[in-house]
């Protein structure tokens, strides 16, 4: 059986996944708005030959009144990632686009017609990362006192994905018959116009930008049982965040049979692991890069972001002595489903290692994601062991610093790969589809 290629992304951040990767970049006061930094960030990508860039979101965070959220402390997701991929797509050629948007608030209408069109943009290399976040943030955000209840939660993004594809559909190309003869251009009887009376969600008609370039791509993100099943019923990729392999292989059977069960066919369904290495030219190298950035990291900010996401208080915890498991675990019931993943990841870390307070707080700089401090050679390694061992597809990577690391990544780690023959050299699709080796979207019959 030939080996499988493995699935590169790029998740892109203003100043790099390390906290204190803008502390080394000049005029950081403008990386989060500089669209020549996300030009060169995209085009150092499409030299790697990446499958696509990733352009994650945090509605609703500025202006939160909790002293340790990320833009008082760090660059933050300033820019829209709908119109800043439109703008990527004019200066790329081959790199698929994934842009973030929400599954719950605004209506569903608005994202179909803004993904489809930078499908159009960039001729057929976009995608839809679908999100059901409700944290505090976004719930002010959209002027809501309280979320929605788990089941309801994902019902009414079940609602709206729905709502999104149909329309996808419902304008083929050959529709579109400009019959100059018989004075038409749309044939109406070959539209596919929707109908969808939902309990949270209403849409009928036709969307007006048609399926020339085929349906975007749509990546989902989650750990929790109700998200699972979501991403395994409407989601072409998996982005998620397992850090053992052990754990990795269990999602990956896990995901892929619930794909099964909706008569999918799991070759065609992704499953992303997000990975942040740290290169050097040796181990020893590495490990002082990433030193020398955390050197420069604030420990009371550290202690701030853990004690956030334990649902705790920094005063409850001693720097030196492990974390406070009982005050934890009284805590538990506090924190949201969508970080209750996270919290158990960090404290069976802890545990695992009998890692003290403060190196948990520098274990935990990487966003949720699976940290590898080494040579290319050894993060290469690893990679090929967890999609050989049926752990991932490929990989969602986080640059330490951007744009250092990820040239770093693309000049090192990216030929260990291709020498071993599994990651292409040159692109040979044209769409982020054929990128990924999905094969072309066929409307289902209605």
């Amino acid at each position: 059986m030939p080996r499988k290629e493995i699935v590169l992304g790029v998740n892109v951040l203003a100043s790099g996944r390390h906290d204190a990767a803008w502390k080394t970049l000049p005029n950081p006061q403008t990386l989060s708005t500089d669209i020549d930094h996300f030009i060169q960030i995209a085009r150092i990508a499409e030299r790697g030959k990446f499958d696509a860039i990733f352009l994650a979101e945090n509605v609703g965070s500025l202006g939160s009144t909790h002293p340790w959220d990320e833009p008082y402390h760090r660059p933050w997701r300033a820019l829209d990632p709908i119109v800043l991929n439109a703008a990527l797509s004019q200066v790329t050629e081959h790199i698929g686009l994934v842009s973030t948007t929400t599954s719950l608030f605004g209506h569903p209408y608005t994202i179909a017609r803004q993904i489809a069109s930078i499908n159009h943009a960039s001729r057929g290399r976009a995608a839809w990362n679908i999100t059901t976040s409700q944290a505090p943030g976004v719930l002010k955000t959209f002027g809501l006192d309280e979320g929605f209840e788990q089941e309801e939660r994902y019902r009414r993004a079940s609602e709206f994905t729905e709502i999104v594809t149909q329309l996808w559909d419902s304008l083929p190309a050959e529709a579109i018959v400009a019959d100059v003869e018989h004075h038409i251009y749309v044939d109406k009887n070959r539209l596919r116009p929707i109908d969808f009376q939902g309990r949270h969600f209403r849409s009928a008609g036709t969307l007006q930008t048609p399926t020339e370039w085929q349906r975007p791509v749509i990546f989902q993100a989650g750990q929790s049982k109700e998200s699972k099943a979501f991403g395994a019923r409407y989601a072409d990729a998996l982005f998620t965040g397992q850090r053992t392999i052990e754990s990795s292989q269990a999602f990956y059977r896990e995901t892929k049979a619930l794909a099964r069960s909706h008569g999918r066919d799991t070759s065609q369904f992704l499953v992303l692991p997000g990975l942040f290495p740290i290169l050097g030219s040796t181990e020893a190298e590495a490990q002082r890069r990433k030193r020398e950035l955390d050197e420069r990291l604030d420990p009371d900010y550290l202690l701030g972001v853990l004690a956030k996401q334990l649902e705790l208080e920094p005063g409850d915890f001693e720097l030196d002595k492990p974390l406070p498991y009982d005050r934890i675990e009284a805590a538990a019931a506090n924190i949201p489903p969508e970080g209750r993943w996270h919290r158990q990841t960090i404290v069976d870390g802890a545990k695992a290692r009998g890692l003290t307070t403060r190196e948990v707080l520098f274990a935990n700089l990487t966003g949720g994601h699976r940290l590898i401090v080494g040579t290319p050679e050894q993060v290469a390694a690893n990679i090929l062991e967890w999609v050989d061992k049926e752990a991932a597809d490929g990989f969602n990577l986080n640059a330490d610093i951007y744009t250092s690391g990820l040239e770093d990544i693309v000049a090192y780690l990216v030929p260990e790969l291709q020498k071993a023959g599994r990651f292409r050299k040159e692109y040979t699709g044209k769409t982020l589809r054929e990128h990924l080796g999905l094969k072309p979207w066929v409307p289902p019959a209605r």
